[in-house]
């Protein structure tokens, strides 16, 4: 399985709302001729992590298949970004559309001088991560610990507000 998580918490250039930011990239990425979505999550909305002044996020996951190596995976991603405006400055920032690979099959990569590291180093402490994923891959099981994700979202500590959005 390959997991990628979409998000966003400001308009874009021709888009009012962080929802229709995340609609727009989806959009973009099922036209993307190397890439097949298999599977979208409802979108949620969620409190900024860490908790700030920003506002809140628009949040979802999606299940894809590619045969494009992990690293030329997250390029193209970084590039989707880069078209909806993104500017990567510093970290946990407000931005118009972030878009994370979460996992890539099975690969386990935690050393920082090859990216991307996978899974996602802080994909098991999100639930505006784990809920959308939920709805897509409730099967899938972190390679590094082998729980699934309602395992996984049982074992968050409270107060990370996260709601569907309509």
């Amino acid at each position: 399985m390959i997991l990628m998580a979409i998000g966003s918490n400001l308009p874009g250039a021709g888009f009012d709302t962080p929802r229709a930011v995340c609609l727009a990239a989806l959009e973009v990425l099922e036209r993307d001729p190397d890439i097949r979505v298999v599977a979208r999550s409802r979108l949620f909305e969620s409190a900024p992590v860490p908790l700030s002044d920003q506002p809140w996020y628009a949040n979802g996951a999606v299940l894809v298949e590619t045969a494009l190596p992990p690293a030329v995976l997250l390029a193209r991603l970084h590039e989707i970004e880069a078209q909806f405006g993104r500017v990567r400055q510093v970290r946990n920032e407000a931005r118009v559309l972030d878009l994370d690979l979460l996992a890539y099959h099975d690969v386990q990569n935690d050393r920082a001088e090859v990216p991307p590291l996978l899974p996602h180093p802080r994909l098991r402490e999100r639930a505006f991560v784990l809920r959308p994923l939920l709805d897509i891959a409730r099967g899938w099981c972190h390679p590094g610990d082998s729980r699934d994700i309602p395992a996984l979202l049982a074992a968050l500590p409270p107060g990370q507000a996260l709601h569907p959005i309509r």
